[in-house]
């Protein structure tokens, strides 16, 4: 691996020829210039433009051009534009360039430019949380499920028609899926989030893990010479109803940037679940109606410092503290091959679950020379703590209520805990006609998982050895990349990549006694290739290999009983999945793009529903079982021509095809599926907006199941007062009910089951929001809302 790692680097240099660098710094007499617009053209009063760049928030531009004689301008608001005629026959370092001021500049001039709430750029869609009246006074999930072309089913967070997504937070890894996912994500405010980004299909630098790409939360951050407090009050009322307060704090000024954020809510929340297991003596019928807790405290703390003009520091902590307690109500009827009632089993039971996380970074980045060439350090610390008491009592009642015995009974106390370390440095080392990045990452995860198993029909609990356990796995990724991009010219773009990863795995199980390890070295190669016909027409064309990897409690091979009959079970065996994805897009206007994809996913991995004809007994298993070609060609479509309307809309037709494995005694389901979605903000007023939101699935089949239509439509309205500082939303979510209860049916050993949920996607939302600071920035500061471009790729 590492002759191939240096072989590249040795090789990508040769790919540099036939143009020459411009490169510079704009400054004024006080400051350096950021967003300033610089053009390359030929001589003479009407030349013809070459190039063009804006420069970072530094001041500095870098410019490809061939040999010969040219016009550099550089123009920006205030200042007077400079001019440089330029014989370009080797690299030109211009230095420092000043700007005069002008003398009609304004002293003050607040910038104020609304981007669409969905961007589509080439490899990634953008969703603009804090442009979406819809996800106002929200939280991460919240703003998730609304984001187009991403679900949330069964605690697993994917992209329509492309699989399960991992979900990064300004460009960091998440270690968690499954519900810690979920619950890590209710405790992120919306009002926190910047954008999120759906990354269908990264490139080398970022992770290889998740088949359905990359999602990434993008915080917020304050604009330069400025500081500003918001505070949030909101209210959801559904068939129970919380409260939520949050307070973000902005301050940035010379070296320093700061950013604090604290979040509380209080109050429940509704969950509904129905399992029905048609049996050929008759079925099972489960309706659970849970009221769960929704009481947390979460932070934020951010600081950025910049030391010298070329080396920044910082640090980063996200901390969450959760009790999502569930009073847990079900009822089981079982019917006779007459279809008639024959008993009913009652399970009373209360889970009390104490969730805590913690996430630290710590960065820096160094600027080596006016080439830009950088290096970024960052060290990253993980832990996750979740503790549960459940207790279950189930009795069994005939028909008329006559009391007829207890069917199960038991406590259990778990406790899993999840540590994760890691380092990784990435390079950014520019040539005169490529552009190289490469770099590395450490992982070490350990996740421990504690099981105790106690019986309680007596009255006093009564440990059971053989049905707990203790289950600790340890996962060590050992990662290198590189990546190459060149500009051949004004129309055509390359960039190639390879992820290279090396993972060792392994599980132990204290009662079993038993080891699992697992080694496998991996290559994770992409390319991508755009072509701009013309100012209306650009063309793209991708590809990419990814991996997704089992979530750790996925992992525990021990059982978790909902009743005598039913439980749920991990598998110490399962093995990653690899996923190929190719996908072709087409901008036309910046209005209208095109995109098609298809995904190849091998050895891949899910729950299974399966129950026994003869003993009746339900469980809920995972295994490696199918190989599946999933593919879509859809639409985006962006109107904006009258000035009291903008819609973003989107329309996909999807198709699945599965080849299951013969293990599993299970046909594949195979079909297609129509997706559309539309968002659209009426701007009824100067401060009053309403937003109009509209997303349907149609019924389809894909792998083992066959899955109902859903849809959503939600109305939200934003009023904004004493010039913007005091804003006041209301939201009605889901208003017919009908977003969430999706029912997944399956059939494997020749017995159907049924699986549905509704966890309170209907409700309304009241918030009010105020924010009060230093909000006047001068345009040279502020550019055009592009403070997010300082993240740092990693």
């Amino acid at each position: 691996m590492r002759s191939i790692f240096i072989s590249l680097l040795f090789l990508c240099p040769f790919l540099c020829f036939s143009q020459l660098e411009i490169k510079g710094k704009v400054i004024s007499k006080t400051e350096t210039i950021a967003f300033a617009n610089v053009i390359l053209s030929t001589p003479g009063s009407d030349g013809t433009v070459i190039t063009g760049a804006i420069t970072d928030e530094n001041g500095n531009f870098t410019l490809m051009a061939k040999e010969g004689t040219y016009t550099l301008a550089i123009r920006f608001m205030g200042y007077t534009e400079w001019q440089k005629d330029i014989v370009l026959d080797s690299v030109v370092d211009l230095g420092n360039i000043t700007l005069e001021s002008s003398t009609t500049s304004l002293d003050e001039v607040v910038i104020t430019k609304t981007k669409k709430v969905i961007e589509r750029k080439p490899d990634r869609l953008v969703f603009n949380v804090e442009n979406s009246i819809a996800a106002s006074g929200g939280d991460a999930l919240d703003a998730l499920k609304i984001a187009p072309g991403v679900t949330i089913q069964n605690n697993t967070l994917s992209m329509i028609g492309r699989g399960a997504s991992r979900v990064m937070v300004d460009g960091r890894l998440l270690q968690l899926s499954g519900e810690e996912l979920i619950d890590f994500l209710n405790a992120i405010a919306a009002s926190d989030i910047k954008k999120i980004e759906i990354i269908t299909n990264p490139p080398a630098k970022y992770e290889a893990a998740g088949n359905g790409g990359l999602i990434n939360i993008v915080y917020k951050k304050g604009a330069h010479n400025s500081w500003k407090n918001t505070t949030t009050l909101s209210h959801n009322q559904n068939t129970y109803h919380f409260t939520t307060l949050r307070n973000n704090f902005f301050y940035n000024k010379n070296k320093l940037r700061f950013s604090v954020s604290a979040n509380g809510t209080k109050g429940n929340n509704r969950e509904i679940e129905e399992v029905d297991v048609f049996y050929p003596n008759g079925p099972w019928i489960l309706d659970m109606d849970n009221k769960a807790n929704k009481d947390n405290i979460s932070g934020r703390l951010s600081v950025d410092y910049d030391i010298t003009d070329n080396i920044i520091i910082g640090a980063q902590y996200l901390g969450n503290q959760n009790t999502p307690d569930n009073a847990v109500q079900s009822t089981t009827q079982i019917f006779n091959a007459s279809n008639q009632l024959d008993s009913i089993l009652d399970n009373t039971g209360f889970f009390d679950r104490k969730v805590k996380s913690h996430l630290y970074n710590l960065h820096m980045i160094t600027t080596l020379d006016t080439l830009d060439r950088k290096i970024s350090f960052d060290i990253d610390y993980f832990d996750y703590d979740n503790n549960l008491k459940q207790d279950n009592v189930v009795n069994t009642f005939l028909p008329n209520g006559e009391f007829v015995g207890i069917n199960y009974a038991a406590m259990n106390l778990s406790d899993q805990r999840i540590d994760n370390f890691s380092a990784k440095i990435d390079v950014e080392h520019p040539f005169p006609s490529v552009n190289l990045s490469y770099g590395g990452k450490l992982s070490f995860i350990k996740t421990i998982n504690g099981l105790q198993n106690f019986t309680t029909e007596t009255g006093t609990p009564i440990f059971d050895p053989i049905a707990s356990n203790q289950f600790e796995y340890t996962e060590n990724i050992q990662a290198l990349y590189v990546n190459a991009s060149k500009k051949i010219n004004e129309k055509w773009e390359f960039q190639l990549g390879l992820r290279v990863e090396n993972t060792l795995t392994e599980g132990f199980s204290e009662t079993l006694n038993q080891t699992n390890t697992n080694e496998y070295l991996k290559f994770f190669p992409t390319a991508y290739i755009s072509y701009q016909k013309n100012d209306e027409n650009v063309f793209s064309l991708n590809y990419g290999r990814r991996i997704n990897r089992p979530g750790f409690r996925n992992l525990n091979p021990f059982r978790i009983y909902v009743n005598s009959n039913s439980f749920s079970e991990g598998n110490p065996f399962l093995q990653p999945s690899f996923t190929d994805s190719f996908e072709f897009n087409h901008t036309y206007n910046n209005t209208l793009t095109t995109n098609a994809f298809l995904n190849v996913t091998t050895d891949g991995f899910g729950t299974i529903f399966t129950a026994d004809q003869e003993t009746e007994v339900q469980a809920v298993i995972r295994e490696n079982y199918y190989k599946s070609y999933n593919w879509g060609v859809g639409e985006t479509f962006s109107f904006n021509t009258l000035p009291w309307w903008k819609s973003q809309n989107q329309v996909y037709v999807l198709g699945y095809k599965t080849v299951i494995d013969n293990k599993i005694n299970a046909n594949a389901e195979d079909g297609f599926q129509l997706y559309f979605s539309t968002n659209n903000t009426f701007t009824l007023g100067k401060n009053t907006k309403l937003q109009v939101n509209f997303l349907y699935n149609s019924p389809h089949k894909a792998n083992l199941f066959d899955i109902s239509e859903t849809y959503n439509l939600n109305l939200g309205v934003k009023q904004s007062m004493f010039k913007d500082k005091l804003q006041l939303s209301v939201l009605v979510n889901d208003i017919l009910d009908t977003s969430s209860y999706s029912r997944l049916a399956s059939v494997v050993n020749g017995i159907e089951s049924v699986y549905a949920q509704n966890y309170s996607p209907r409700f309304a939302r009241i918030s009010l929001s105020y924010t009060f600071g230093n909000n006047k920035i001068k345009s040279k500061q502020r550019g055009f809302g592009n403070d997010e471009e300082r993240n740092r790729s990693n």
